[in-house]
């Protein structure tokens, strides 16, 4: 079993370290997002150890697809398949099966769906994705879960939420089962459970409650940062939180910007991940303590300063931003190599001084500092 040690608070924001037996993952912690084994933009996982990343995110859904999971362990698992000594989390594959799929069925057993890749059909449930994530010998897997419509009716939501948690259980008895067997890869894997509830208050705090009571290694709130606004993200977060457990990691999926990891920190959130920093950097949008920079506009040509003046990152520490500007309008490869670990760097560097300031018991003024330099930089268009 994991530990998980909570060493400071300050209002509700946790500063906590959570052992694992890939390492110990400091938190808060943003997770750099390599969802088919690697990061999008020709990093490596050599890239990924000077940048400071602590946790790599894959995809459960898109690896069982390609290559196979089946032929992930016949490799022995995604850490060596990949040379990654440190922690993964693999998410579940459910959302995909509800965000890619064209044509799909729910049933109490699972989902019918057609790969996207080529439209063969797929089924999954909670217990093949418990053996799809048990075959990659992640550190986490994330639990099989229906993610709702923010907009979906209240009654649709109830009877979704309810079946999620049918298939939590399912899942944490697979778990259970594949743990104990002679030739499963990582028998310490652990499970995260997921709320879920779209943006009504009652029925999240409902489910977060129940699965509390599930004792799992970690709880995540899901389905948010798709498509409501970050107001109502916030409110969730505020009433959600205090129902799931303090002494356990708390991991909210798929959020965000800078300005929303702070927010979340605030609200007791531990993990983090979001594609932004590298789907970003790809386009030549960097993230600087003034905001996101477009280094693609020409104000930027003779530009000799680096992306940020005291970033530490490879490119930051070589390079200037007339040189990236010129390689990424010239579609050089090297451009984008360059400005996805920046943005990553960045992301992870922000993490590492919001958890000095949560050990100094200084938290609330470093996020009031640092929306305060995004603010200007809107205001100077920055972006």
């Amino acid at each position: 079993m994991a530990k998980y040690t909570l060493m400071k608070t300050e209002g509700r924001a946790k500063r906590a370290q959570f052992e694992t037996v890939h390492g110990t993952i400091q938190t808060p912690v943003f997770m750099n997002v390599g969802t088919i084994g690697a990061i999008k933009g020709a990093v490596s996982t050599t890239d990924l150890q000077q940048i400071g990343t602590q946790v790599e995110l894959s995809n459960t859904y898109h690896l069982h697809v390609r290559p196979g999971d089946e032929k992930v362990k016949a490799m022995g698992g995604l850490h060596k398949f990949m040379v990654w000594d440190k922690p993964i989390l693999t998410d579940s594959g459910g959302f995909q099966a509800f965000s890619l799929a064209k044509l799909r069925k729910i049933k109490e057993e699972g989902v019918y769906f057609n790969s996207h890749v080529d439209g063969r059909k797929i089924f999954m449930g909670p217990e093949e994705s418990m053996r799809i994530q048990s075959n990659l010998g992640s550190t986490i897997a994330m639990a099989f879960d229906e993610c709702p419509s923010s907009v979906a009716e209240r009654d649709y939501v109830q009877k979704s939420v309810d079946r999620t948690t049918r298939w939590l259980q399912r899942c944490k008895d697979e778990m259970a089962r594949l743990n104990s067997l002679p030739d499963t890869i990582n028998k310490e894997q652990l499970l995260f459970g997921i709320n879920q509830g779209a943006v009504y208050e009652d029925i999240r705090k409902y489910h977060a409650d129940v699965i509390s009571e599930m004792d799992l290694d970690g709880y995540a709130v899901g389905g948010l940062a798709v498509g409501e606004t970050h107001e109502e993200m916030y409110r969730i977060l505020d009433e959600v939180v205090p129902h799931l457990p303090q002494n356990k990691p708390t991991y909210l999926m798929g959020v965000g910007t800078p300005a929303n990891i702070l927010e979340g920190v605030e609200r007791g959130v531990d993990f983090f991940d979001c594609v932004y920093p590298s789907r970003n950097g790809r386009h030549g949008h960097v993230y600087t303590n003034e905001g996101k920079k477009n280094l693609l506009n020409a104000k930027f040509e003779l530009d000799p300063r680096p992306i940020q003046e005291d970033c530490q990152c490879p490119a930051c520490r070589t390079y200037s931003r007339a040189y990236i500007r010129h390689l990424l309008k010239a579609n050089e490869m090297l451009g984008m190599r360059l400005c996805v670990p920046h943005n990553l760097y960045y992301y992870n560097n922000l993490m590492t001084e919001i958890r000095q300031a949560l050990d100094e018991g200084r938290f609330a003024e470093y996020k009031k500092m640092r929306l305060a330099g995004y603010e200007q930089g809107l205001i100077n268009g920055h972006i």
